[in-house]
């Protein structure tokens, strides 16, 4: 089951990786046209938007999964004692992926007015409802991702302890 995890974790990474190799060349053509020809891309800054949506949304899930946020422990030395801190991350992880429903709920609503109304992006006419259900897709996986981590750190910690080691 883990392997398989592992496996699925690849296919965001990857297309993260893409993205972000897309938005370097992208920007390296950019900066050579723009100082060497006076001849800028039109449509750079409207495809930086959508590849940098692309490059933190699909990554979102698999950081929570793998629990690499970033964390503040002011109160780790409170929680040290057994179970209490397994017991403190579980509601943490649940209470943040219920959390995350409402801006599922958001974006949809703002994808579908988008695709309602027809909005494209200005140079390339990209429908901008795609961008928004991408990104509705992954924090429904995000949020998804977070209620399962909590339900295992409640009641099958030693898969993580397996997982991490």
């Amino acid at each position: 089951m883990a392997r398989m995890l592992s496996h699925a974790a690849r296919v965001p990474i990857f297309v993260a990786c893409a993205a972000l190799f897309a938005l370097m060349l992208l920007t390296f053509t950019d900066v050579v046209l723009r100082s060497a020809f006076n001849a800028p891309i039109e449509a750079a800054t409207e495809l930086i938007r959508i590849l940098m949506a692309v490059v933190v949304f699909s990554v979102l899930p698999v950081i929570s999964a793998r629990g690499g946020h970033i964390s503040v422990d002011l109160t780790d030395s409170l929680f040290d004692r057994a179970g209490v801190s397994r017991i403190r991350d579980a509601v943490l992880y649940l209470v943040s992926g219920v959390m995350m429903i409402w801006p599922v709920q958001r974006v949809w609503i703002l994808a579908e007015r988008s695709r309602s109304y027809g909005d494209v992006t200005e140079y390339l006419a990209i429908p901008q409802f795609y961008i928004g259900w991408f990104i509705t897709a992954a924090v429904a996986m995000t949020s998804a991702v977070l209620i399962v981590v909590g339900i295992v750190h409640l009641f099958a910690p030693h898969f993580l302890s397996e997982r991490r080691s």
